[in-house]
């Protein structure tokens, strides 16, 4: 088997930079070894930049691609999801060939792997050609309690598909650990928002959750918890604009967070996006509801998703990134989709953070993209770090962060 061996200015190992090392990979990019410089011999390649494993973009929606500049920024989220769900419409070879360009553009973007969120099977054949991991979140939604049936019929009809259709694939590609091919069968059933799933519905997608990964949007405007505490605010007029019963909401008194998340107990990892208006009591809360409750490491793993270029797009706001930090949440990236941003580049979304919080180190904002990521969506396994036995993709990043190339896929 023959090896390269490789260097550049700065290795980023996916957890912190390594000094005067030579990063060692087998002919399949299969990680075998460190080496100190001084040992590594000849035959060294030698970049400038950054080395860094491929990065993971928690959060997209591949399905809304064909919808890339129909949205005018600065909308507000209750009119962005009014105009997401009457005007999604196109044909399907649009809609697939769109897919096909902006998977293209992740992949060129350094993404090695992506949380997508799925309302119907579209992305599936693009998926099926195994150019990228993913883990795939089959939506569920429906506020009405009437059609809580019908929408879970609906959603685990798709869950099937995307179970059985790549099941397929995964006989075919065995061992995603010791070769790094792509891992395609990861699905779960999850719920939209906390405003856009009824009690109803909840309880029929809840055993889904089982030892699975499960990612909500989570507090993206600050009427979210308006309409929790006292009933009223933004969301009442979306419901008007959907012609939805809204008469069955009870408010709860608590935040949109405090009311929903001890529903997610039974996930193995809970993916909570956006948290643009996340107040610290509810990180606070989030952490004594997964202290104690079940032995060892059975509480579920929480990770904050910011997806802030998504966040500017559409309420001209950013999240609480330093009371994240403060609070030690697990901070994970994404990118939302192609209707609420400008690209799919977790490199950008850095960009923007640096941009905004240029006190964070870059060693730890890496982390987020790359390490922390491949935990959230379950694939530290064979994704995330430079560490044997790995596939995890290398990259090179500019010393300025204003470009990305792979090396190794």
């Amino acid at each position: 088997m023959t090896y390269r061996k490789i260097t550049a200015t700065k290795i980023f190992d996916g957890y912190c930079f390594r000094e005067n090392a030579v990063l060692v990979v087998d002919e399949n990019g299969v990680v075998d070894a460190f080496l100190p410089r001084k040992e590594a011999g000849e035959g060294v390649e030698t970049f400038d930049g950054i080395l860094s494993p491929g990065l993971i973009n928690c959060h997209c929606h591949l399905e809304l691609s064909h919808m890339k500049g129909k949205i005018p920024e600065g909308t507000g989220l209750v009119d962005f999801v009014f105009k997401v769900v009457t005007e999604r419409s196109a044909t399907e070879e649009e809609i697939l060939e769109a897919i096909a360009t902006a998977e293209d553009e992740m992949k060129r973007n350094g993404i090695v792997a992506v949380g997508d969120i799925c309302n119907n099977t579209l992305t599936l054949p693009q998926k099926q050609k195994g150019h990228l991991h993913y883990y795939n979140f089959i939506e569920a939604s429906g506020w009405l309690p009437a059609i809580s049936n019908a929408r879970f019929e609906r959603a685990k009809m798709i869950y099937d598909a995307y179970v059985s259709g790549q099941g397929s694939m995964e006989n075919r590609e065995s061992s995603t650990t010791a070769t790094g091919n792509r891992q395609t069968s990861n699905t779960s059933i999850v719920p939209h928002a906390p405003y856009s799933v009824s009690e109803n519905l909840w309880q029929a997608i809840q055993p889904y959750f089982e030892n699975k990964v499960v990612s909500i949007h989570n507090q993206e405007t600050r009427f979210e918890d308006e309409f929790f505490v006292h009933g009223t605010g933004d969301f009442e007029r979306m419901y008007e604009l959907m012609k939805i019963d809204n008469s069955h909401h009870q408010p709860t008194n608590r935040s949109s967070l405090q009311s929903y998340f001890n529903k997610l107990s039974r996930a193995e990892k809970i993916i909570l996006v956006h948290n643009t208006f996340t107040a610290e009591e509810d990180v606070a809360y989030v952490r004594r509801e997964t202290t104690n409750v079940r032995q060892e490491s059975y509480p579920p793993q929480t990770f904050f998703c910011l997806c802030v270029n998504a966040n500017q797009y559409i309420e001209t706001a950013l999240p609480p990134v330093e009371m994240l930090r403060k609070n030690g949440c697990n901070l994970v990236l994404g990118t939302d989709s192609l209707a609420s941003n400008w690209n799919l580049s977790i490199l950008d979304e850095m960009k923007t953070i640096r941009k905004n919080f240029p006190q964070i180190p870059l060693e730890e904002l890496l982390t987020w993209a790359t390490s922390n990521g491949a935990k959230a969506l379950g694939m530290d396994g064979f994704l995330g770090s430079f560490e044997k036995g790995k596939k995890p993709g290398v990259i090179l990043l500019q010393l300025n962060l204003l470009a990305v190339k792979t090396v190794l896929f």
